[in-house]
């Protein structure tokens, strides 16, 4: 949201340059003066530079709501923790959806910006399969159980092995490479998981 203001406040004073040549365009000896073409460029360009990333990150989360709700059954919010947000952040958690005092979750969650990061480069190449990715792509998933109502770690765990495939294709991903996600989480960073989210029961990802 700081990059809007500061994206916001640039344009404003760009206008406001502008607006001033304008209204004063000759001088006291009555000379044209010429346009400030370097100081709206300038404050143009720092806008430029605040709020495309702003509205690439909206538009991403669009992108991952979309395909969260799909996995949910209802309309959710996915938020990429922004810079400023990141930069006071001192949790191990990946993402995390807030559940009340009654036990029922909130239909929003909180994705953070590195695992975003991986998440726009998954977009972007969903046949491109890295660690990364995947650890992301799996993130967006276990969130989106969570936001369906589980709160055991375990169960949501196992929920979210068995949907990574499904959020992949909706991320973009052709049914193999879904599927090779999928396996490649199941195989290769389940297990390495703390055991408070792991199963013996979990039925997993067959080849």
């Amino acid at each position: 949201m700081i990059l809007a203001w500061v994206g916001i406040v640039c344009l404003v004073a760009a206008a406001v340059v502008g607006v001033r040549w304008f209204v004063d365009r000759v001088d006291s000896l009555g000379r044209r003066k010429p346009f400030p073409w370097f100081g709206v460029g300038v404050f143009v360009a720092i806008a430029l530079g605040a709020l495309v990333p702003f509205f690439l990150r909206l538009r991403l989360e669009e992108q991952l709501a979309s395909a969260a709700s799909e996995v949910v059954g209802a309309p959710v919010e996915v938020h990429c923790q922004a810079f400023g947000e990141a930069f006071v952040d001192v949790g191990q958690e990946l993402g995390y959806v807030r559940f009340g005092p009654d036990g029922v979750p909130e239909r929003k969650t909180l994705i953070k910006r590195q695992q975003c990061r991986d998440l726009a480069s998954y977009v972007r190449n969903p046949d491109e399969i890295t660690r990364e990715h995947v650890v992301a792509v799996h993130t967006l998933t276990h969130e989106a159980i969570h936001m369906s109502g589980v709160s055991n770690e375990a169960e949501t765990e196992c929920l979210a092995v068995q949907h990574n495939e499904q959020m992949a294709r909706l991320l973009g991903a052709s049914p193999e490479d879904a599927r090779r996600l999928a396996v490649y989480y199941w195989e290769q960073v389940y297990p390495r998981m703390p055991e408070s989210y792991r199963s013996d029961d979990c039925p997993g990802v067959a080849r």
